[in-house]
């Protein structure tokens, strides 16, 4: 059975540059090992990553024995449903695309929340120049 997102529909790729996922396929995908439920597709802003090195989980600091580089503004990365509904709670979240966030996230987030959030984000970033 193929993974769904929170809108009943296929789960669509979330990001790979910076290659995202608990799995690192760049998907959103969730199973028993990803304790964290890490199935939001967030695009963040300096807002939700200084929200987040607040409360001790730094995404901004490259850390090369994970294999990861760091992120940076309108960088799209699956992060924790827990995190980011902190994030919400404290005026700080993140965009959500909702095609490439995880239905397991509506266990902790509710649709209505993440529809408040929703962004569509072309696969080629430098169109929203055009």
């Amino acid at each position: 059975m193929p993974e769904r997102n929170v809108l009943g529909g296929p789960l669509a790729p979330c990001g790979v540059d910076p290659v995202t996922g608990f799995f690192r396929d760049g998907c959103c995908r969730t199973g028993p090992e990803d304790l964290g439920s890490h199935t939001i597709c967030a695009v963040v802003t300096v807002d939700f990553l200084d929200h987040q090195q607040r409360i001790g989980n730094d995404l901004s600091t490259p850390m090369p024995q994970y294999h990861f580089p760091g992120l940076v503004p309108g960088d799209r990365w699956c992060v924790t449903a827990v995190n980011w509904l902190r994030a919400h709670l404290d005026g700080a979240a993140a965009f959500v695309v909702l095609a490439s966030t995880h239905e397991r996230a509506l266990e902790i987030v509710p649709l209505e929340v993440l529809r408040e959030h929703a962004v569509d984000v072309p696969a080629d970033p430098g169109a929203l120049g055009d």
